[in-house]
């Protein structure tokens, strides 16, 4: 057994034995602990809810089981898919590009820009050796397009249910021939925490500090912040709550950019650590330039009371009300990302206010009791056309 840890500390177990219980629901994830960033964290907060017939293991693989005693399985990562054996009902929330784009990224790293192209042999395999979107090793490079193949029509033959975190993705995987009554949008979700917090305070913001939480990965878009900092008012200080393997070359380009004095590299936080560096920052900086399905980075800002500062890109503009609960910039723009951190670094009462709308619009539409209504429908649902009465 291993753990997961969400951000109230509390333990899920995780399954990697063929030991369960018949007749339940159950989550499938195959992302190692530590490795699994959002999906990991979604999984902590759904499973912390302990709901009706769900089970509380996560199974690492559903070939660990025997598929036709299962009331339904919910799978999070494309991989498992080709797992199945179409004996239960099922439904996939999608993570990530995974169904429909062999590197799950849709981003062309190369060319630096968003790809636009439908999965397809022969626009994938461009895509990889012209603009570097994945492995170029060739026997890797077929492997994943088969691979990728396979899970999509193993998807439309089976009926699986799609859960898209927003319409963006929804709209990706119908653009990939998935029929439009086989996706559904179901927007993120976290825990309200327990764990009282509090509106910007003045004092607060005039520590002039803003704080990046996730993967220290190129599609993170730190490079893009670090770059945006430099051409900031020198006072303001860069918290940094993650790590990753590109944290050493940005290390340097901060030092070439005379940044050594406004950043702090805190590496990965405990809970506690994290929710101190939210409640000392002015705003939430969330740089991702590849094309992320949702991000709940803005939540958990929202629910500390403070205002995102996110790139246009992807899913993440359906979580935010422009000039109301944050700002959107258009990605890897320096200038204009300098400006936004400057815009709320200068105005207080913006900020502020910012910040109270955010926690007011989680409240309202992405609590996780809010998105728990939904799923449990959406399984109803499943259930119903797989087990006819």
């Amino acid at each position: 057994m291993v753990n997961l840890i969400n951000n109230d500390e509390t333990i899920t177990e995780v399954s990697t034995e063929p030991c369960f219980e018949k007749g339940l629901i159950y989550h499938c994830s195959g992302i190692p602990r530590g490795e699994g960033g959002g999906v990991e964290r979604y999984l902590a907060y759904l499973l912390s809810k302990k709901l009706p017939d769900v089970s509380d293991l996560v199974l690492k693989s559903p070939q660990t089981i025997d598929q036709s005693q299962v009331k339904l399985l919910h799978i999070h990562t494309a991989d498992l898919i080709w797992d199945l054996t179409g004996e239960c009902a099922t439904v996939f929330t999608a993570h990530n590009h995974s169904l429909y784009c062999p590197s799950g990224t849709k981003y062309l790293a190369g060319q630096r820009v968003v790809c636009d192209r439908n999965l397809s042999y022969l626009g994938c395999t461009w895509g990889k050796i012209v603009d570097g979107c994945g492995s170029r090793k060739p026997l890797r490079m077929m492997r994943e397009l088969q691979l990728t193949h396979k899970a999509l029509d193993i998807v439309k033959e089976r009926k699986v249910l799609i859960i898209a975190p927003s319409d963006y993705i929804r709209n990706e995987h119908i653009k990939n021939g998935i029929p439009p009554q086989q996706v559904v949008t179901l927007h993120n979700a976290i825990s309200v925490s327990e764990t009282a917090t509090t509106p910007l305070s003045a004092e607060v913001h005039k520590n002039h500090r803003i704080l990046f939480a996730g993967r220290i990965v190129p599609d993170k878009g730190l490079e893009w912040l670090l770059r945006s900092l430099a051409e900031t008012d020198e006072r303001i200080h860069l918290d940094i709550a993650g790590d990753g393997w590109d944290r050493p070359r940005l290390e340097r380009l901060a030092n070439s950019l005379g940044l050594n004095k406004r950043i702090t590299w805190h590496g990965w936080c405990a809970s506690y650590k994290i929710k101190a560096l939210y409640e000392q920052c002015f705003a939430v900086v969330f740089p991702s330039i590849w094309p992320e399905p949702a991000g709940l980075i803005t939540l958990e800002a929202y629910t500390h009371y403070r205002p995102v500062i996110a790139s246009a890109v992807g899913g993440i503009p359906e979580y935010i009300q422009p000039e109301e609960t944050g700002l959107l910039v258009p990605g890897n723009d320096i200038q204009k990302l300098a400006q936004a951190i400057t815009e709320l670094d200068t105005d207080y009462e913006k900020c502020r206010h910012m910040g109270e709308q955010g926690h007011a619009l989680f409240m309202k539409k992405f609590t996780m009791d809010i998105h728990i209504q939904g799923l449990q429908k959406l399984y109803e649902k499943s259930i119903l056309e797989f087990y006819p009465s």
